[in-house]
C-alpha cells in the first residue's frame, strides 16, 4: 500500500490519455481567452470591496485561540486573544497590491512551467501526480474542490445581496425569504425560504459550461469586457475629483501598514490558477498556458493599482473602512450614476469569477475521474458539445444548493488555505521534475531556480500561518474526510490499485516502479 501511495503517473501517460477519442476535449481556446479567464477569475466584487478595507485596516476582536491567527498562537500563546488592530496601507495600498502581484507572480512562474510540460486538465491536482505521487495528488485534487466549491458558495451569496442592491436602485426589490440563505453563518434559521438568485445563477453559468468551452468562453470575454468598462468609467470620471492633499502621508502606517495591507488584498489575486485547468482544451497550450497565466496577473495589477490610486485620491483613506467603500465614494463626492456602473460591474465581476471557477472545479472532478479516484461517470465527455457534462453538473450543484441554504461566508477562508497549499505543493513540483526530468522540454522555464521556487514555497507557508487556528482545524476536517474516501474507494479503483490487466485482457500501461519512470 505504501508503495502504491508514492507511486507517481508518467506524463507521457498523461498526455496519451488526454488524446483518448471518448475522453478528448474540444480545443478551442487561444491565448487571449485564457487571459480573460484569468482576469474572469482575478477581478471581482473585491476590487470594490477589499481596496478599502486594506487602506483604512481593521480592528479584529479576537475572543478565542480558535480565531487568533496560527503564527500568533504559535508566537504568543494565551496572549493571541484580545483586540488586535491591522493599521491600514492608506494610499500605499497601490504598493500593497504591486508586491502581492510580485509573490503571486512566483506562484504563477512555476504554474507556467508545468502548465507547458503537461497541459492536462485538474491544474495543480495533476502536476503533483506526476511529481510527488498518487496521495498527495489524491490530498490537493481533493483540497482543490473545497477551494472552487467554497469560494463559489461564498460569491454566490453576495451575488444575492448585490443583485436586490442593484434592482432596489431602479425602485424594485426581491421578497426576502427568497432572497436569503436559511441558515446565517451561526446556523441560526433566518425566516428565509432559499436564496433563490444565488441558485439560480450558478445553474444558469453551469448550462452555459455544459454547452460549451467556446460558449463558456464567449461569455466570460462579454463579462470582463463590461467589468472594465465599468473599472475605466470609475477611473475617468472620478479622476477629475482627486485631490493631491489625501495622498499625504502617502505611507502612514510605514511598512507595517503596506504589509498589512498586502496580506488582505493577497487572495483578490488567487484565481490565476483556474487558467491551467483549461490547458487540456487550447490550441497551443505549451505557449497559450503560460501566456494567459502572467498576461493575466499583470492586466489585473494594472486594473488594481489604478483603482487604488485614484480611490484613495477622491476620499480620504481612513474613511473607506466600510463595506463599499468605492460606491460610497462615488456616492459622497455626486456621482450617483457611476455608482450605479460600479454595481453593475461588482455583479458582473461576480459572474465572471463564477464561471470560470465553476468551470475549474468540474476539471478537476474530471481529471480525478479519468484516474480513476473518482467514479468513472464524472469522466464522460458529452457527445455533441465535447464537454465534461456530468462533472460540470455535479460541480453545479455541490455549488448552488448549499448557496441557497447556508450563508457561508465565515467559511471563505478555507478557499484561501486550501490555495496557498497549492501552490506550495505546485512550486516544489517544479523542483523535482528539474532534478528527476531535466532534459524534458519545457516551452516555459522558471528562472533563477531554486530560488523562485523556494521564494514562493515561503510565501504561500507565512500567509498560510497568518489563517486563524480554526481555518486550519476546518481544513485538516476536509482532508481527514478525504483521507476516509481514499482508503474506501479511490486507491482500489485507481489504475495502480486494480488488476495488472486491462478490461481487455492486456497488459496495464501503469508503470509498477514507485517513481512511475
Amino acid at each position: 500500500m505504501a508503495s502504491q501511495f508514492l507511486r507517481t503517473k508518467s506524463i507521457d501517460k498523461l498526455l496519451a490519455e488526454a488524446e483518448e477519442p471518448g475522453r478528448r476535449l474540444r480545443k478551442t481556446l487561444g491565448p487571449w481567452s485564457l487571459t480573460a479567464l484569468g482576469v474572469g477569475a482575478i477581478i471581482g466584487a473585491g476590487i470594490f470591496v477589499l481596496t478599502g478595507t486594506a487602506a483604512a485596516g481593521e480592528v479584529l476582536q479576537v475572543h478565542s485561540l480558535l480565531k487568533a491567527p496560527l503564527l500568533s498562537v504559535i508566537l504568543h500563546g494565551r496572549h493571541a486573544v484580545g483586540t488586535a488592530g491591522r493599521p491600514g496601507a492608506g494610499p500605499a495600498i497601490a504598493l500593497s497590491f504591486f508586491l502581492v502581484a510580485v509573490a503571486c507572480g512566483l506562484a504563477g512562474l512555476c504554474y507556467a512551467e508545468l502548465a507547458s510540460m503537461i497541459p492536462i486538465a485538474g491544474s495543480a491536482y495533476t502536476y503533483t501526480y506526476a511529481t510527488l505521487g498518487e496521495l498527495v495528488a489524491w490530498i490537493i485534487g481533493w483540497d482543490l474542490i473545497l477551494e472552487y466549491a467554497v469560494s463559489n458558495m461564498a460569491v454566490a451569496v453576495g451575488y444575492s445581496a448585490y443583485f436586490d442592491s442593484l434592482l432596489q436602485s431602479f425602485g424594485l426589490s426581491l421578497p426576502p425569504k427568497l432572497s436569503e440563505p436559511i441558515l446565517n453563518s451561526s446556523l441560526h434559521l433566518t425566516g428565509a425560504y432559499f436564496d433563490l438568485p444565488g441558485f439560480v445563477v450558478v445553474m444558469i453559468l453551469t448550462v452555459i459550461l455544459v454547452v460549451g468551452i467556446r460558449e463558456s468562453a464567449g461569455a466570460n470575454n462579454l463579462m470582463v469586457g463590461v467589468k472594465i468598462v465599468a473599472i475605466l468609467i470609475f477611473v475617468t470620471w472620478a479622476s477629475s475629483h482627486v485631490h493631491p492633499s489625501n495622498w499625504k502621508p502617502f505611507m502612514p502606517n510605514g511598512w507595517q501598514g503596506v504589509l498589512t495591507g498586502g496580506a488582505i488584498v493577497f487572495f483578490t489575486y488567487i484565481g490565476f490558477d483556474s487558467v491551467s485547468t483549461a490547458a487540456e482544451e487550447c490550441h497551443n497550450p505549451q505557449k497559450d498556458v503560460p501566456f494567459g497565466i502572467i498576461a493575466s496577473l499583470i492586466v489585473c495589477t494594472i486594473l488594481y493599482c489604478t483603482v487604488a490610486v485614484v480611490l484613495t485620491g477622491i476620499q480620504n483613506w481612513q474613511s473607506l473602512r466600510n463595506a463599499a467603500p468605492v460606491a460610497n465614494a462615488l456616492a459622497a463626492i455626486g456621482l450617483t450614476n457611476v455608482e450605479r456602473w460600479v454595481t453593475i460591474g461588482a455583479l458582473t465581476g461576480m459572474l465572471s469569477s463564477l464561471l470560470v471557477f465553476q468551470l475549474g472545479q468540474a476539471r478537476v472532478w474530471f481529471a480525478m475521474s479519468r484516474d480513476g479516484l473518482l467514479p468513472r461517470a464524472f469522466s464522460k465527455v458529452h457527445a455533441r458539445f465535447r464537454t465534461p457534462h456530468v462533472s460540470t453538473w455535479t460541480a453545479g450543484l455541490f455549488v448552488a444548493i448549499p448557496a441557497g441554504v447556508f450563508d457561508i461566508g465565515t467559511l471563505a477562508d478555507l478557499s484561501n488555505i486550501g490555495t496557498l497549499f497549492a501552490f506550495l505543493l505546485v512550486s516544489l513540483g517544479v523542483l523535482i521534475l528539474r532534478r528527476k526530468q531535466p532534459d524534458r522540454p519545457r516551452a516555459f522555464r522558471v528562472p533563477w531556480v531554486p530560488f523562485i521556487p523556494f521564494a514562493s514555497v515561503a510565501c504561500c507557508l507565512i500567509l498560510m500561518a497568518s489563517l486563524p487556528v480554526e481555518t486550519w482545524l476546518r481544513f485538516l476536517v476536509w482532508l481527514v474526510i478525504g483521507l476516509v474516501i481514499y482508503l474506501s474507494y479511490s486507491r482500489h479503483h485507481s489504475e495502480f490499485g486494480r488488476p495488472p490487466t486491462t478490461e481487455a485482457g492486456q497488459e496495464a500501461t501503469a508503470d509498477a516502479s514507485p517513481s512511475g519512470r
